[in-house]
């Protein structure tokens, strides 16, 4: 076992334990296909009804006739609820079963999300979108532990590549979706198209997702996650790698809320159409997040994350040049490096974690969704003090301290034998 794939000591497991089965899915089987698919459309259903509202806020604040930034709290409920909750929700997946809690997830968040497009007053709209937040925590985190508990170690890269390029895809077609319907239909139908949308991919979940082979019930409680927790923050590699959550996210939000802004006034002066059609770029993300994540599994983790963070930084480099080709150039260099690390980055919490690695996934993606909220906050004050100029420097230092981990963790992360908790 290498340094990118090594899990947290053992200190509480037997002396000898029997010998692994020999029956996780492989890559190129029909099993690979059928669970790539079925969990790409989770991640696709998960970031389209979460985003879905978006870029429906300024007709909330017609329709609802409140302000921008209450309409805003549609969102950012959603996923404050959701970071708090992924908490939760490794330790409810480890006693009733990883699909189960993935499956009754999403089934719940369409129906909230459908039940929002007939709401007639503000607050059932916030309740709802709250509680959308907490249902769809049973997906990210959960998604992640099965992969990888189930995959095959060469396969896992490639398997979890697909699926978080699922949730490119789904956070893209959500705003857009929604958005162009509701230009023509109104937003009801723009929050109903998508949560039909939805349903299908829940009932192709509940059909195509192999049973999980290698989970194994454990009971574990609220009172038990401060000890799991010191367990996975004394390892040398864990606590890097939420950091690396955290950064990545925080200056991939920051580039995209700030860019708008800075297209929309002078000298460009876009139109709205146009500067919306940045999402689009989210497209380089499927690619990049199973490329990057082959290319872990063939060359090292921290190799290759410290080469996402190169593309970022470049990327970075070419949105503070005033030139409109330059500055495509580099959001789609910033969107292939987000996406590629964060494939890596998620797919060596899982490893590395052993036993405990639902609750590693649920740290690990409250730190990054805990780097959308803050890090995309806080460059507000860049924008608002030094314009673009200031957002593009503030990423930049976000860049180099994410860099500064990725080489740490290439150098210090040291072979150690799987954790195992006493039941």
């Amino acid at each position: 076992m290498n340094g990118d794939t090594a899990a947290l000591p053992n200190r509480s497991a037997p002396a000898a334990s029997p010998a692994p089965k020999r029956d996780h899915i492989e890559q190129g089987t029909p099993a690979f296909r059928r669970t790539a698919v079925a969990l790409f459309l989770a991640g696709f259903s998960t970031f389209g009804l979460l985003y879905t509202v978006q870029p429906l806020l300024p007709e909330f604040t017609r329709h609802f006739g409140v302000s921008a930034a209450n309409s805003a709290l549609a969102l950012s409920l959603s996923t404050g609820l959701l970071a708090v909750s992924m908490l939760i929700a490794g330790l409810i997946s480890d006693r009733v079963g990883r699909r189960n809690v993935m499956i009754t997830a999403l089934l719940a968040s369409t129906v909230l999300s459908a039940a929002s497009a007939l709401v007639h007053d503000w607050t059932t709209m916030l309740v709802l979108r709250a509680l959308l937040g907490i249902a769809l925590s049973g997906v990210p985190a959960v998604a992640m532990t099965y992969l990888v508990e189930e995959m095959d170690s060469r396969a896992l890269g490639l398997a979890m590549g697909l699926y978080i390029g699922g949730n490119a895809v789904g956070g893209m077609s959500g705003r857009l979706i929604a958005g162009v319907i509701a230009d023509h239909w109104g937003w009801r139908w723009g929050i109903g198209v998508v949560s039909i949308i939805a349903v299908a991919s829940t009932a192709l979940l509940w059909m195509q997702l192999p049973p999980s082979k290698h989970f194994q019930s454990r009971r574990s409680g609220l009172r038990e996650l401060p000890a799991r927790w010191r367990t996975l923050f004394a390892d040398p590699g864990l606590p890097w790698l939420f950091a690396t959550a955290f950064l990545l996210m925080g200056v991939f939000v920051t580039l995209y809320n700030y860019l708008g802004y800075h297209l929309l006034a002078p000298p460009y002066q876009l139109s709205q159409t146009v500067v919306g059609l940045i999402f689009s770029v989210y497209l380089v993300g499927t690619f990049s997040s199973a490329w990057m994540g082959q290319q872990a599994t063939k060359h090292g983790r921290g190799k290759v994350l410290a080469i996402c963070y190169a593309l970022i930084a470049s990327g970075i480099v070419l949105l503070a040049l005033p030139w409109l080709g330059c500055m495509a150039a580099g959001i789609a260099l910033v969107t292939f490096g987000f996406f590629g690390g964060h494939s890596v980055a998620s797919s060596w919490v899982g490893s590395r974690a052993g036993i405990l690695r639902a609750e590693a996934s649920a740290l690990y993606l409250f730190a990054y969704y805990l780097g959308s909220s803050v890090a995309g906050a806080l460059g507000g004050v860049f924008y608002t003090h030094w314009d673009w100029w200031g957002v593009c420097a503030f990423t930049a230092v976000l860049t180099l301290s994410g860099a500064s981990i990725a080489w740490q963790l290439r150098r210090r992360t040291r072979p150690q034998p799987e954790l195992a908790l006493s039941r």
